[in-house]
């Protein structure tokens, strides 16, 4: 594909998202917020001090550099892949999506770690120290800055409601599988990152 065709389309997908959410369309590396219509099994065990519960996370990334196509580098159900990013703001319509920036984020080391990355399985036991991985831990993992040193940290995972039940869905996924719990153990998750000081909003 030519430089004009490419540089058209990627006008025409961004005039597209900027219509179905507005201000998606940023910078390689901005992390792309999903605040979901209704609650479930993540946001009743990872909400803040923030009114917006937020369940996943992906990343910008342009293929080809700023003027090319962009997409999204994100870990969904059918592990880490790379998404178009019409198809993820359609995925999304019916949800809020919230854009942000990270400083000092050394963006071309961090979207090739997460590149590499790509054909992972998807961690539905959010488990540390696997081939498999899970949205969050994909940031947590391959976002670093220019020394080097991860900018995100891993924090004690809580499967616990506000009121401290285990809700259900834990209860019975950990069961299926034989597998303890992980409460407490080192984790992360897309409220955490979202609400994370080097993490700031470019859009509401």
């Amino acid at each position: 594909m030519n430089k004009p065709l490419a540089t058209l389309l990627t006008t025409l997908l961004c005039a597209i998202s900027l219509w179905a959410q507005p201000s998606v369309c940023g910078h390689e590396g901005d992390l792309l917020f999903v605040a979901p219509a209704e609650s479930n099994a993540i946001t009743t065990v990872t909400q803040g001090d923030d009114t917006l519960a937020i369940d996943h996370v992906a990343i910008l990334h342009f293929i080809g550099g700023n003027n090319a196509l962009p997409y999204v580098i994100e870990a969904i159900g059918s592990g880490v892949c790379l998404t178009p990013l019409d198809t993820f703001l359609t995925q999304h319509s019916h949800d809020r999506i919230v854009q942000a920036q990270v400083q000092g984020l050394d963006v071309p080391i961090s979207i090739g770690h997460a590149l590499r990355l790509v054909g992972h399985p998807y961690d539905w036991l959010y488990q540390s120290g696997d081939s498999a991985i899970y949205c969050s831990e994909l940031v947590q993992l391959c976002f670093v800055r220019h020394d080097g040193q991860r900018i995100f940290s891993t924090i004690p995972m809580t499967f616990r409601d506000r009121d401290g039940t285990i809700p259900r869905h834990w209860i019975d996924l950990y069961a299926r599988h034989r597998r303890p719990i992980p409460e407490g153990e080192p984790g992360t998750n897309p409220q955490h990152l979202f609400r994370h000081p080097a993490v700031v909003r470019t859009s509401k």
